[in-house]
């Protein structure tokens, strides 16, 4: 078996552009928790599924893999600082952030791209990750923009490339 090295393995990924979420839910004590992740996915239209990606080193892991529901915030071109402030461990990320009770009564961006609340379908164990997958409940769609995490820095598509001509 060939191993890949893992710094390698990242310099490739880091150019695959991928969406910009911030994944939120609440716990059984009320208490919000959400993290920024570009490791997110379609996988399934019948059932509706989708999956995202938490490190299990985050702070916020045990609230997701434990939640009985999430809300997948598709970010919009200019929300580029709350996903820098989700993506950092600790500290308060809800205070002064724009986050609203959306679907399911849980904390969504208004004005991000897209919105996909979710009932935790299943959890699957992804090495250093975990793998949860959602069930589809209810979606919204503004249009805007999105923001795109691609070589390793946030951007959106332009006019004429490849991203905006698939959209």
């Amino acid at each position: 078996m060939t191993t890949v090295d893992p710094a390698e393995f990242t310099r490739t990924m880091a150019h695959v552009p991928t969406p910009v979420t911030i994944v939120t839910t609440v716990d059984v004590a009320g208490r919000r928790w959400g993290f920024t992740a570009s490791s997110f996915s379609s996988l399934s239209l019948d059932p509706p599924l989708i999956l995202v990606c938490p490190a299990k080193t985050a702070s916020c892991h045990g609230a997701f893999v434990s939640a009985r529901r999430f809300l997948v915030n598709v970010l919009a071109s200019d929300q580029r600082e709350i996903a820098g402030t989700f993506a950092r461990s600790g500290g308060d990320k809800f205070g002064g952030s724009p986050m609203v009770p959306c679907e399911s009564g849980l904390p969504g961006l208004p004005a991000a791209t897209a919105r996909l609340a979710c009932a935790l379908h299943e959890v699957l164990d992804g090495g250093d990750h975990s793998i949860l997958v959602g069930r589809v409940e209810s979606v919204f769609l503004s249009g805007a923009e999105p923001l795109i995490y691609h070589n390793r820095r946030f951007t959106q598509p332009t006019a004429g490339s490849a991203l905006a001509a698939s959209s």
